[in-house]
């Protein structure tokens, strides 16, 4: 028997983004207000080098669950604003592998205290025992489709 007790459209519209979607715009909206060039898909592809340098699109790939033109995109904008470089591998001459630059280790700070101020201003109010159950909820979620 079906365990959606949902009335039509109204879960997927919230999983499938509303809230997240939110959360993009007010993040961009501080990014632009502080002066930070870079777009919230950038940023994602940032956060990921930020927690693991050197590596390859194929795992940027799967740490954003983007497909391979998007990523191969971003990269293009992120290293035309000197902000990521391409180095081949040296186990493999069909990948490059992707570094931060300089520049892109110094937006670090100020663009996670925005993304931390910005998740702040969203679960305002939000019992942290609620946000427990929803990230189990969504997570299960996700593994029932992976």
């Amino acid at each position: 028997m079906p365990n959606n007790q949902f009335k039509k459209g109204e879960l997927y519209s919230f999983i499938t983004g509303k809230a997240s979607t939110a959360i993009a715009r007010r993040l961009q909206k501080k990014f632009n207000a502080a002066g930070l060039n870079v777009t919230i898909e950038q940023w994602s592809v940032l956060y990921h080098l930020w927690k693991q340098d050197g590596i390859s699109q194929q795992e940027l790939c799967n740490a954003t669950f983007r497909d391979k033109p998007s990523i191969t995109r971003l990269v293009d904008n992120l290293e035309r604003l000197q902000l990521v470089k391409r180095v081949p591998s040296e186990s493999d001459r069909r990948m490059n592998l992707v570094f931060l630059t300089k520049q892109a280790q110094k937006l670090q700070e100020e663009s996670m205290e925005l993304a931390e101020e910005t998740l702040n201003e969203a679960l305002e109010g939000v019992p942290v025992e609620r946000i427990d159950v929803c990230k189990e909820v969504l997570q299960i979620v996700y593994d029932n489709l992976k």
